[in-house]
Order: structure tokens, then C-alpha cells, then sequence
């Protein structure tokens, strides 16, 4: 029978299947022999190293250490800080556990130098790097812990500190994270190169601006009569004048610290460079140029800050996204070689070929008129021999219902795949967007009526759709199209919505979340369009690829928002000021809104000043502190988040790759011959 033809296609598809699962699986079959002795003294017949292995290498054991690491770290986000190094009983109860914790760790610490040994051979503790880490920071606890309770008074405050490093403990225990993060450290090496090239622009810019720029923003205006400082300072001597509305009340005088505190100037090449660095990071660049205008009676300052903003940000530091693209595409060429990718493709393939078979199938019945041809013989058959048999009419009946069936599901086919069932789509779409964005506040009685008239209208059509493509396609064939799923969970949600809406459940405000489902209405549109379908699903891909970097970056930001909390928490408290700055490292979540806002870039120098300003500003070591916040900027903002886009760039390129390689995708009536 011709309309069997495609059935061997799908059968030598299982074959491939199994050949491409298999080669990536074999450099995993690695033994890692077992030391003959461990520190120098057991074999592998002593009964204790055999205890300890067996424990080391019990799942149950892993997952506990994992437990206790995440424990660990909520007892970290639970501390709060207080101005002077003040504490609670809350505080208190949570030093406490830290005795706990620091000897689960190091007792795990203890059972994997028994199993494996310490350092002296291959596959000892300390020749895994991630074990170091860990070594590192059981020792900082026991030492912490040690000092603090011999030494009364003792402040272990900065040795404390170095619990934050407790939750990368996560990344030794999940090998997804491992990969990722060699990745990145691999990144590193190209980018040190990259380094040296920012650092010069800094320190060249710096130079210029010292020889330029030396003390020119600490002038100020002064009251003739009383001698205060003006209540805003700004610079003065060039292009502000203090003679204002030509009153004598104001004279500039230079003796003033300067803006934010003295931070921002040039006076010294360390100063000059973190106000370059400030400017190549695109934060508060435009007021440091507008102050040296209003300090000097020049022109041409413009050029040097634009100079500086196009060659260092536009250009140099884009340079980091250069890197890290082409770092992970040679790792992706290395991982293709090894055939690490190719199951992922063949999968990928035997996907594309099964359903392609499903259309096949489904194409055949509505175009082949064999396939009709040949139901009705077997209807024909079937029937005569069941003649003799009681019921006779109940058999034509039926047999008759099922051509019927078989008909209409053929032309309810035909129906939703034409070009005006695609229209019509689109147009629905379309009028269903314009509807929900003419909502806004203060709206009139009549407009609440229509939109919610045209709502119910919308979901009617849409619940219809979605009914008559079950029913031409089948259930089972309706649900292979990860589209028709995602159609599904719209129209239900609107339904649900117009239910509990109409039966008065909960409040308008309560099926807010399900009403802004709708807008996931317009994402229909990408079925019909190739290359918006196409973006779309290097998106999806670049979220399935990132799951662990999404990860690992929370981590990050889980790191640093602890540190703050030990550095600067119960810091932010400035006489003369009303009230605490909302961005503060007192609290956990308060500390990780204000380490995401540094990511972003935003007002990020801001939050620097007031870092420096709370251990004594610029005069003091105070500076030190920008050292923290430039930590964050730099590994946060250029890499981790640099990473992300380079991950979307490469999964953008393997779409096109594929375009290219498939081709023009041929007619249906094609696929059907």
C-alpha cells in the first residue's frame, strides 16, 4: 500500500538513535584508580579506610553535605546587621549553629583525607581543585572558631568573612556547575590579555587627566558675609560664575573636598583612575565633564571625555563579549569533535523526522484518493461479512458514521490550513492586542463593558480553534506540537479567568496574573512567521543552555550580597543625613537587591561613594572599599553577564546553520507523493 511507504524511514531512524546516544558515553566509562596507600600508612585492606570510602562514596552522604551547605547558607541570610556592631537574640542563636556546622565539615573533610589521602599522590584531597576550596575554608572556620573561643575579645570579624565562600561549596557537589565554571575560568586566560589592554587605557587616560585636570574641582562658591558654603556646592571659576543675578553675595573660593565627597577628581593617579574606570563604565561620566566645565574656562574638554568613552567603552571593553563568543565556540568545535553535540543533533533529527511523518500521515489522508478508496473496500468487506451476523443496520450504520467522521475530520484539516484560517488568526490576534491596550486608568463604565464583551468574544473564538484542532488532528497528534501545547495552556487560562470572573470567586485583582495570560495570545503570531519562529526558538534554546549559568550567577550574587552584609552591614548610617539610603547591606534581601542593581550598572558609583564614605572617605582607608564594589562590577557586569549574550549569539548562529543546511522546506503536497 502506497500510503505505508514512510514506515522503514521511521524504522531505520531507531538504529541511529542508538548509534549516536552511544559514542558520546564511552570517554564517561573512566575508572579512577584507587590509591594503594593513603597517608602513608593505610592500605586498601585497613578496615577504617574502607569505612571512610564507603561513605564517601554513598549518595545519601552527598546529598546530607549538600543540606547542610544550603543550611548553612540560610543561617548566613538570616543574620541582620546593626549600626556598631550591635546583635540579637536572633543573632546570637545563629552563631551558635556555626559550632554544628564547622564540625559536619570538617568531619567530611577528615573522612575524604582517610579515603583518598592528603597530597602526596595522584587522586589525593588536595589534587582536586574544588577540594581545596573546600579545605580552605574548613580551616578558616576551625581557626575562626578556635580564636574566638581562647582569645576573648578577639575580633574574628574579617576572618568571618570568609564563610561567605561556603555556598561555591554547591559547585563541587553538582558537576553541571564544574563545567560551567571551567568554562569560564578558561575564558579568563584569553581576557587577562584584555585586562592588560583596559588597564593601559586606564592608567594612560589617568595620566592625562592628572596633568589636565590636577585640583581643579575643590573650587566652590562662599558667602561674602557669613562664609558658608552654598547649600548645593558645585564648581566654580570657568564656565559657572558665582555672581548670581550679578549680586556680590557669593565669591568662589578653592577649598572645598570636592563632588562626592572628594571621591571624584583627578588629584592623584590612584583618584584619576577610578573616575576613568567610573567613565568607561557609562555611570555618571556626563556630571564629572559638566563639573570640569564649570571649574575651567575651556572648550575643549568635551573631547577628552568623549574620546575616552568611545574608545574605552565602545570599543575596548566590548572587546570582553569578543572573547568570551569566540572561547565558547572553540569549546563547542572541541566538544563537536569529541561528539559531545552529536546526540543532541540526531535526537534533534529523529524529532524532525517523526514529525514529519505525523504530517506525512496526516497529509496523505486528506490529498492520496487511494487511501479513501481503500477505506471504503475494507468498509465494504467488513460489512459483508458481518451481513450474516445480527444487527445488521447497526453495522451500515456505523460504518457509514465513521465515513462521515472520516470526511469531515478530513475537511476541518483542510479548513485550518489554509490561508484564510491563517489570516484569520492573525487578524484575531491583532484585534485581541488592540482591545487589551486600550485599557488605563480612570476608564469609562462603557469601555469596561466592551472590553470585557470582546474578552469573552476572543475566548470563544479561540476555545474553538483550539476544540476543532483537537478534533481534526487527535489528541495524540494535538499535543506533539510544542506550539499547540503552548495554545492549550493560553486558552485555559483565559477560560478559567472568564469562569471565576463570571461566578464572582475572587476579585478582578485576584485573576490579574491569569488576565496578562492573554498577552501570551500574540505569541501565535511566531508560528507563521519563519524568522520570528526562528528567534524565538534560539531563545528557548539559549534558556535550556544557561540553566546552569543562571545558576552559578545567583551564586555570585549570593556571595557577594553576604560579604556586603559582613563589610558594610549597619555601615550606611550618615550623621546629617535623614534617614538610611534604601541601598544598604543591613538585611539578606536588601543586600541582594542592592548587589543586582550594581550588575545592572545602575547608579552603581553611587553606591561606591557611600561604601567609601563609611569607613572614613578618601582621607582614610576608606578607599579600599571601592576595591569590593569594582570586584562586582567587573566580574558580574563584563563577564558573567557577557556570558549570556554570547551563549545567545551562538545558539542565534546554530539556528541559521540550520536554515542553511535544510534549505528551502519543500511544499506539502510533496511530502505526500
Amino acid at each position: 500500500m502506497d500510503s505505508i511507504k514512510p514506515v522503514p524511514e521511521v524504522v531505520e531512524l531507531e538504529p541511529v538513535k542508538k548509534k549516536g546516544g552511544a559514542q558520546p558515553r564511552r570517554p564517561e566509562k573512566v575508572v579512577v584508580p584507587k590509591p594503594a596507600r593513603s597517608l602513608c600508612c593505610l592500605t586498601l585492606d585497613n578496615p577504617l579506610r574502607k569505612f571512610c570510602y564507603a561513605i564517601v562514596e554513598w549518595k545519601p552522604f552527598e546529598y546530607l553535605i549538600l543540606l547542610t551547605i544550603l543550611a548553612t547558607c540560610g543561617c548566613l541570610a538570616s543574620t541582620s546587621m546593626y549600626p556598631n556592631n550591635d546583635s540579637d537574640s536572633l543573632n546570637i542563636r545563629l552563631e551558635d549553629t556555626e559550632l554544628l556546622f564547622t564540625v559536619i565539615f570538617t568531619g567530611e573533610c577528615v573522612i575524604k583525607i582517610i579515603a583518598y589521602g592528603f597530597v602526596a599522590h595522584d587522586g589525593a584531597y588536595l589534587r582536586n581543585t574544588w577540594n581545596i576550596l573546600d579545605f580552605f575554608i574548613v580551616v578558616i572556620g576551625l581557626t575562626t572558631t578556635i580564636l574566638s573561643s581562647l582569645m576573648e575579645g578577639f575580633d574574628v570579624k574579617a576572618l568571618r568573612a570568609f564563610r561567605v565562600l561556603r555556598p561555591l561549596r554547591l559547585v563541587s557537589g553538582v558537576p553541571s556547575l564544574q563545567v560551567v565554571m571551567n568554562s569560564i575560568m578558561m575564558a579568563l586566560i584569553p581576557l587577562f590579555q584584555i585586562a592588560l589592554l583596559v588597564l593601559f587605557v586606564i592608567v594612560i587616560y589617568a595620566i592625562i587627566g592628572l596633568e589636565m585636570f590636577e585640583g581643579k574641582l575643590h573650587s566652590t562658591c562662599y558667602n561674602n558675609f557669613t562664609d558658608e558654603r552654598m547649600e548645593e556646592p558645585c564648581n566654580c571659576g570657568g564656565g559657572f560664575n558665582c555672581d548670581i543675578d550679578n549680586s556680590t553675595s557669593y565669591y568662589c573660593r578653592n577649598d572645598w573636598d570636592g563632588p562626592n565627597d572628594g571621591i571624584t577628581n583627578f588629584d592623584n593617579i590612584g583618584l584619576a583612575m577610578l573616575t576613568v574606570f567610573q567613565c568607561i563604565s557609562l555611570e555618571g561620566w556626563v556630571d564629572v565633564m559638566y563639573n570640569l566645565q564649570d571649574a575651567m574656562d575651556a572648550g575643549w574638554i568635551w573631547i577628552y571625555f568623549t574620546s575616552l568613552v568611545v574608545f574605552g567603552a565602545f570599543f575596548v571593553m566590548n572587546l570582553i563579549l569578543g572573547v568570551l563568543s569566540g572561547e565558547f565556540s572553540k569549546q563547542k568545535d572541541k566538544a563537536e569533535s569529541r561528539g559531545d553535540f552529536q546526540k543532541i543533533r540526531q535526537q534533534k533529527q529523529i524529532e524532525d523526522d517523526l514529525k514529519g511523518y505525523l504530517e506525512w500521515i496526516t497529509s496523505a489522508e486528506d490529498i492520496d484518493p487511494r487511501t479513501q478508496a481503500q477505506l471504503n473496500k475494507i468498509d465494504q468487506s467488513d460489512s459483508r461479512s458481518l451481513r450474516v451476523k445480527r444487527c445488521t443496520w447497526c453495522l451500515n450504520f456505523s460504518a457509514a458514521l465513521g465515513r462521515l467522521n472520516h470526511r469531515v475530520r478530513r475537511r476541518c484539516r483542510t479548513m485550518i490550513k489554509s490561508q484564510g484560517a491563517y489570516w484569520t488568526i492573525i487578524v484575531l490576534v491583532f484585534l485581541n492586542t488592540v482591545v487589551l491596550a486600550t485599557e488605563h486608568h480612570k476608564q469609562p463604565v462603557w469601555l469596561d463593558h466592551l472590553q470585557e464583551t470582546t474578552n469573552l468574544f476572543f475566548v470563544i473564538l479561540f476555545t474553538f480553534e483550539m476544540l476543532l484542532k483537537m478534533y481534526s488532528l487527535g489528541l495524540s497528534r494535538y499535543f506533539v506540537s510544542l506550539f499547540n501545547r503552548f495554545d492549550f495552556f493560553a486558552t485555559i487560562s483565559s477560560i478559567i479567568e472568564a469562569v471565576l470572573l463570571r461566578i464572582v470567586v475572587i476579585p478582578a485583582l485576584g485573576v490579574s496574573v491569569l488576565r496578562c495570560v492573554r498577552l501570551l495570545r500574540i505569541f501565535k503570531v511566531t508560528k507563521y512567521w519563519k524568522n520570528l519562529s526562528n528567534l524565538v526558538a534560539s531563545l528557548l534554546n539559549s534558556v535550556q543552555s544557561i540553566a546552569s549559568l543562571l545558576f552559578l550567577l545567583f551564586l555570585f550574587i549570593m556571595i557577594f550580597s553576604l560579604l556586603g552584609m559582613q563589610v558594610f552591614g549597619g555601615k550606611f548610617n550618615f550623621p546629617g543625613e535623614s534617614g538610611k539610603p534604601r541601598q544598604n547591606f543591613d538585611s539578606f534581601s536588601q543586600s541582594l537587591l542592592t548587589v543586582f542593581q550594581i550588575l545592572t550598572g545602575e547608579d552603581w558609583n553611587e553606591v561606591m561613594y557611600k561604601g567609601i564614605k563609611a569607613y572614613g572617605g578618601v582621607s582614610s582607608s576608606g578607599i579600599l572599599a571601592s576595591l569590593y564594589f569594582m570586584i562586582l562590577f567587573i566580574f558580574g557586569n563584563y563577564i558573567l553577564l557577557n556570558v549570556f549574550l554570547a551563549i545567545a549569539v551562538d545558539n542565534l548562529g546554530d539556528v541559521d546553520d540550520v536554515e542553511k543546511e535544510e534549505g528551502p522546506e519543500p511544499p506539502q503536497v510533496a511530502m505526500c507523493m
